[in-house]
């Protein structure tokens, strides 16, 4: 099973296994990471195109290493002028390997959730309202 991955602006194909390297994700070792944006899935039956992304799907992946490419040296010159400029850059990177391919959680969670605190916060402000009037009727 191969997908195409989005992670932090970057397409990736990859499999169940795989390591690659993505740009630096400021996270511990070992922590497992959810990405939600799946452009493509292909199986060996079926192949399934996302519009933009498929929403059903999530890759679940584990942080292995984190590291630094090799330098790469940036020199201006402009001739007969006197100019030059030498400046080096090495870019971070985190070594990530893919774990499996698993459903999205359902957002109707998060639907109720809101609903929740919805109604926690009218219920405080009829409350508050109570009072206020309660304290206009003393006077």
């Amino acid at each position: 099973m191969n997908a195409l991955v989005e992670i932090l602006g970057k397409q990736f194909k990859v499999a169940k296994g795989d390591k690659i390297k993505v740009p630096y994700i400021n996270k511990k070792i070992g922590e497992k990471l959810t990405f939600e944006n799946v452009l493509y899935i292909e199986d060996d039956k079926s192949k399934k195109i996302g519009t933009p992304f498929i929403k059903e799907k999530n890759i679940e992946a584990k942080i292995i290493e984190h590291g630094r490419y090799d330098k790469v040296i940036v020199f201006k010159m402009k001739r007969r002028k006197g100019y030059q400029k030498r400046n080096g850059h090495q870019q971070k990177f985190s070594l990530i390997e893919i774990l499996n391919l698993v459903s999205a959680k359902k957002t109707a969670d998060k639907k109720t959730i809101a609903k929740k605190t919805a109604d926690k916060k009218t219920t405080a402000k009829k409350t508050a309202d109570k009072k206020t009037t309660a304290k206009k009727a003393d006077k």
